[in-house]
């Protein structure tokens, strides 16, 4: 452990008194450091690759055409984003291959994971065209690894963290104390997230978000898991408003047939592409996929998976919906969840239906615009 993360923790337990761990007795991880290397890079994000709708099996209706069609004044399906990639050293040289079982991520941000007692340590690039920065929920952070500027009487070493400048590095330290843990009612691990707070509204319709999962340090494996899960699932039901994002004026020239037709209008809620591009740029995503197209959402019967779900920052209310299957969440039995913006939540599952099914949300609009998608059980 460095002596910058050693600090952190040694604060983190002085200003909470809440990081009495176990040294890694009982089979139990010992407390370490976990570096992650993490860039924000501008890529080309296709939200529904491949033809026709995938629920449906048919070509797409004349709804689902606002969303998906790419003409002289609609851009379609492919957009310039900016996205959290995870390298395998300060290099930034190599980009780290995604784990198959975590490949529906899909627009999300590499998995950060850490035990009670661990700490989280990012070594951050900023390879987008605008500042960045990575501003995590629910573990501890000193100001000079917040990642949110605002006036907050700090000077120096405490403000470099707040907005990384293109081509710059900043290195995160998040000590992860018992109050960033599962509490008195959780499963054995917690969702948190992390993301751009530079401009929130914008970073984040850009595409900079991602997860972290803490696992309490008497349930976890040796790599961090919890023990008594069989496969974990990070769902994101998340609107990108690409009329907000850092790179609508690009994506207007870049994939419409006439550019200069199309006008973008400033309003006092922000800059919109003039209809009919206003409808088709609002994304009802589920992981940043439309109309089915997340992959690698298979478990079997009888299998103990944990969903974690979670919402971002446009204005949405969101209501998961398994077909097929139920889930327990705060110990309720249900098959419909709800999500406010930025809302983080846990759901337990013993799938006993095997089958294609739909997973969806409930909101009739976004439903329409293609937030849905299809999980597979599979025989025992």
């Amino acid at each position: 452990m460095t002596r910058v993360s050693r600090f952190a923790s040694a604060l983190a337990c002085a200003a909470l008194a809440a990081c009495s761990v176990s040294t890694g007795s009982g089979g139990a991880p010992a407390p370490h450091t976990r570096t992650y290397y993490i860039a924000a890079d501008q890529v080309e994000w296709d939200y529904a690759p491949g033809e026709g709708d995938s629920v449906t099996g048919a070509p797409y209706d004349s709804t689902a055409q606002v969303f998906v069609a790419n003409g002289p004044m609609s851009i379609g399906t492919k957009y310039q984003k900016s996205l959290y990639r995870e390298y395998t050293d300060s290099t930034f040289r190599t980009l780290k291959p995604r784990d198959a079982q975590w490949r529906h991520l899909g627009i999300l941000g590499p998995l950060l994971r850490a035990v009670v007692g661990d700490t989280i340590r990012v070594v951050f690039r900023n390879n987008t065209p605008y500042p960045a920065s990575v501003h995590p929920h629910g573990v501890f952070y000193a100001k000079n690894s917040e990642g949110a500027p605002y006036a907050d009487r700090t000077a120096g070493a405490d403000k470099a963290d707040d907005a990384v400048p293109t081509g710059g590095t900043h290195v995160y330290v998040w000590p992860v104390p018992e109050r960033a843990g599962p509490g008195p009612g959780d499963p054995s691990a917690v969702l948190w997230m992390y993301h751009s707070h530079v401009t929130d509204e914008r970073d984040l319709d850009a595409g900079l978000v991602g997860p972290i999962l803490v696992t309490a340090r008497s349930a976890a494996r040796a790599d961090g898991a919890p023990k008594d899960v069989d496969r974990e699932f990070v769902v994101a039901f998340a609107e990108f408003d690409e009329n907000q994002s850092w790179y609508l004026a690009e994506n207007i020239r870049r994939y419409t047939g006439t550019p200069a037709k199309v006008k973008i209008v400033r309003t006092p809620f922000g800059e919109y592409a003039q209809a009919p591009n206003f409808g088709g740029n609002f994304k009802e995503t589920m992981n940043g996929y439309l109309f089915g197209r997340l992959p690698g959402l298979t478990m079997k019967v009888g299998e103990r998976v944990r969903w974690y779900l979670m919402a971002t920052t446009g204005f949405e209310i969101h209501a998961p919906h398994w077909h097929g299957n139920t889930v327990l969440i705060n110990g309720m039995r249900t098959d419909v969840a709800s999500l406010l913006p930025m809302e983080m939540l846990t759901a337990e599952m013993v799938p006993d239906d095997p089958g294609t099914w739909l997973f969806h949300c409930h909101v009739g609009p976004h439903l329409q615009a293609g937030m849905q998608s299809l999980y597979r059980v599979q025989p025992r």
